[in-house]
């Protein structure tokens, strides 16, 4: 009995001391303290918008930093032609525009990252421009010595390619170049003479002929599409062309329908049977052309091929007299392109090209 006593006793003494632990254990627990410094509720949401307002800032930063414009640059295609591509390109200094456009034209520059599949710069790896100047329409590009370190067969595509890149610009007619300050009469290369400049007039991609009379005949810069991995792009070519009783621009259109040489890879975008039904007039700078109904991809809905139409504005407006081109078609009250828009007045470059500013 007093055994049994003494194990009651030891049991009740064992219990206090488990239920002494569990609540010496939650007394235990101290309130947490604040971090040193720290804010009320109000002052962790000041914390955070201070972060958000941090946050924004660098946005806008990088905003800044990214903005960009839209430039022209004459590239080589995977033909070997000198075609337009557009770019985004940062924004640059006012005076710094033209320098910046010439170092997208180098290999292994600034573009490298940016060239479409099949493209490559032009200008040879290393080139610097050293400066530039600009006085009546003529751009006098001073460069380095890795100029002179091109191939032969690219002379001229070069120099095409630089012409055509800068005269995008509406104060630039002519380019002149020089090497370490010193003016190129000629290029150092193949002696291609440059004593006059360069102008978009001494031609791009020129197709020889053997059938035009080159003495009565004009040369005609005039664009066709072309396509690589499924982009379509405008390509000028420049051809001699000869104007019946003196109308150059129906020469033009009529070139135009016959279509680009079979060895250019470039596209026939007119119906075999599309004909002019009038010569095309010339009125304060709006070429009006009339064509019978063939031209229209879309008899029903008077709908013209979105190509046809920019491969007329594209080429008529690279001459000096025109500025926009009216396209009618005989017995069509109005035309839309392929997204039904109907066109309304007479169509400007500026629509696939907008015109450039320094």
């Amino acid at each position: 009995m007093r055994k049994r006593f003494i194990l009651m006793l030891l049991a009740l003494f064992c219990t206090l001391l488990l239920l002494s632990g569990c609540f010496q254990g939650e007394q235990s627990l101290p309130d947490m303290d604040p971090p040193p410094n720290a804010e009320e509720v109000d002052g962790q949401k000041d914390t955070k918008t201070k972060t958000e307002s941090d946050g924004s800032e660098t946005n806008k930063e990088t905003e800044e930093a990214e903005e960009t414009v839209e430039r022209q640059l004459f590239l080589l295609d995977s033909n070997g032609l000198v075609a337009p591509q557009n770019f985004e390109l940062p924004v640059p200094e006012s005076n710094e525009v033209a320098q910046q456009i010439l170092e997208y034209l180098v290999k292994d520059g600034p573009v490298t990252s940016l060239l479409p599949n099949g493209f490559q710069a032009v200008l040879p790896a290393g080139t610097e421009v050293l400066g530039l100047s600009i006085e009546d329409g003529t751009i006098t590009v001073d460069l380095s010595e890795e100029f002179k370190e091109y191939a032969a067969e690219d002379e001229v595509k070069i120099l095409e390619a630089m012409t055509f890149t800068l005269t995008q610009f509406d104060s630039v007619e002519r380019v002149k170049l020089r090497i370490n300050g010193e003016e190129l009469k000629e290029m150092p290369v193949s002696g291609t003479s440059i004593a006059n400049g360069y102008t978009r007039a001494n031609g791009i991609n020129i197709v020889p002929s053997d059938t035009v009379d080159l003495i009565n005949g004009k040369a005609v810069t005039m664009y066709f599409p072309t396509e690589h991995d499924d982009k379509q792009y405008f390509v000028p070519v420049t051809q001699y062309i000869e104007a019946k009783d003196g109308n150059i621009h129906q020469a033009i259109v009529e070139a135009l329908i016959d279509g680009p040489a079979y060895d250019t890879n470039l596209m026939h975008v007119f119906n075999n049977t599309t004909m002019l039904v009038d010569n095309p007039k010339l009125d304060s700078g709006v070429l009006e052309i009339v064509f019978n109904q063939n031209v229209l991809k879309d008899m029903e809905s008077g709908v013209i091929a979105d190509e046809v139409m920019e491969t007329l504005v594209r080429t008529l407006t690279e001459q000096e007299s025109v500025e926009a081109v009216n396209v009618r078609v005989e017995n069509v009250e109005q035309i839309a392109n392929e997204s039904g828009e109907v066109y309304t007045k007479p169509v400007t470059r500026d629509v696939f090209t907008p015109s450039q500013k320094f």
